[in-house]
């Protein structure tokens, strides 16, 4: 039997330099942006809603699914590519840059304190555990855009920075259980 599995990019975070990006919460603005991800998400009908442990991705699934009428739990293992927590403040093009050279080189840790291929063998299996954990009925797990994207990428032969760039704040990603094959993609929520 085929299941659905929704990757969902957490929404927009309040950003706040100084502070590490894996502390940061929800902004006004990304909190509105949830009603409308709720409804995408409503339409696969999601048994389990699972949660990175980062504040923007779990204020992302609580709001998800306070509308849907149903609980979130968490995960090990769901946190985005780690980061430097003491990393600089940099511009878009520069943190843009960052993530194209971590893309690049996937068995180097170029940017933060993993690789591209640490961070991708780290979340593929967390999903994995959680599929296991969960074998009925589809699933969505809220997460973060370059772990989707590395995921993704690897299982359906996609070039990863451009699939980067398109995964708006939100966005989904619904995926074929088993084997992982793209089914749908919601750039932007």
């Amino acid at each position: 039997m085929t299941r659905t599995l929704l990757l969902v990019k957490h929404s927009l975070p309040e950003i706040i330099p100084g502070v590490p990006a894996n502390q940061w919460h929800l902004a006004d603005e990304g909190r509105r942006h949830c009603l409308p991800l709720a409804e995408q998400i409503a339409s696969y009908t999601p048994l389990t809603l699972i949660s990175s442990r980062e504040p923007k991705a779990l204020e992302t699934a609580q709001i998800v699914a306070e509308h849907l009428g149903g609980a979130v739990q968490t995960a090990e293992g769901l946190h985005e590519h780690e980061r430097s927590s003491n990393a600089e403040w940099v511009s878009q093009a520069q943190f843009e840059a960052r993530v194209a050279e971590f893309f690049a080189n996937p068995h180097a840790v170029v940017y933060g304190t993993e690789s591209a291929a640490q961070a991708y063998i780290r979340f593929a299996e967390a999903v994995r555990d959680v599929t296991v954990a969960h074998p009925q009925g589809n699933l969505a797990i809220f997460a973060h855009g370059t772990v989707i994207t590395l995921l993704v990428a690897q299982a359906n032969a996609l070039e990863p920075f451009s699939l980067w760039k398109r995964l708006g704040l939100p966005s989904l990603v619904a995926l074929s259980l088993p084997g992982m094959r793209l089914r749908k993609m919601v750039e932007d929520i």
